[in-house]
């Protein structure tokens, strides 16, 4: 990983940054200069990455279905650095591969608890906060990247919750981008849609079918013929955040590895 000036003096807050894409995006913000805040609910994890990335990082916790934890990690944010400029909304849960029949208020109400009402929240407050001016932030500028899923561009039979959880986030994304936009906030946001990402997401398919037969399983439905890597998506979460795409707001950035650049025999989690 090349360290790099691209993001200095800008400060990024990037939710689920204890493991997979969110820890990937910590690393790779804090390498471009910015300073970064983890926001997480594990806590010992969050800790550890926060530690291993070292200088201008440190971990908050971070349950994003709460809007006063939410308040609470902005206000020490802002109290630290006297900014924000960056927010990646990247926490989320899977919530089981429950179809409509099967799936339980319980399960659809948590899923979108964590993946929608989370995203929401951070946008609210994230904008409140990237409006802030003063002497360490006198112009009020901000980029947010919301990580949706291509489940959030085509259906699929199950898990009912979490495509539909998404796709809400795909479309808030761009409901943000066009008020920032008529307010002239000069604030960005848009959307990034994985494919298959070796994370622990994936922990409960390795345990059932075993590591190995899964994730061949897994690469096989990629087009480009494997999954991505947390770092494939930190990259397109680097370009988002940056001046690089100071044009681009309420776009999707898709990095799927080709599964919906055409019409594929199979979802993602079906059977072979």
């Amino acid at each position: 990983m090349m360290a790099s000036d691209e993001l200095a003096g800008r400060v990024a807050i990037v939710t689920g940054g204890a493991s997979g894409i969110g820890a990937a995006c910590a690393r790779l913000l804090a390498a471009a200069g910015a300073s970064v805040v983890i926001g997480d609910v594990q806590d010992d994890l969050g800790a550890t990455v926060a530690r291993d990335i070292g200088a201008r990082t440190s971990f908050r916790t971070l349950d994003v279905a709460g809007e006063e934890s939410w308040q609470a990690v902005i206000d020490d944010t802002l109290a630290r650095f006297g900014r924000l400029d960056i927010l990646v909304n990247n926490a989320g849960i899977s919530g089981g591969a429950g179809t409509i029949e099967d799936t339980t208020v319980e399960a659809w109400e948590r899923v979108h608890a964590i993946n929608l009402d989370g995203v929401f929240l951070g946008c609210k407050l994230g904008i409140a906060a990237m409006k802030r001016t003063g002497p360490a932030k006198p112009v009020a500028k901000g980029a947010i990247v919301n990580i949706s899923s291509i489940a959030g561009i085509v259906g699929a039979a199950g898990p009912c919750a979490y495509t539909a959880s998404k796709g809400a986030v795909r479309l808030l994304t761009k409901s943000v981008a066009q008020h920032c936009a008529e307010k002239r906030y000069d604030i960005r946001c848009n959307s990034v849609h994985p494919g298959a990402i070796d994370t622990p997401i994936f922990n409960p398919l390795w345990q059932l079918v075993g590591r190995e037969f899964g994730k061949s399983l897994l690469d096989s439905r990629h087009p480009v013929g494997h999954m991505g890597t947390p770092q494939d998506i930190a990259e397109a979460v680097l370009y988002l955040a940056s001046d690089r795409a100071a044009f681009v707001t309420g776009a999707e950035l898709v990095a799927d590895g080709g599964i919906t650049s055409g019409i594929q025999r199979k979802s993602l989690l079906a059977p072979p």
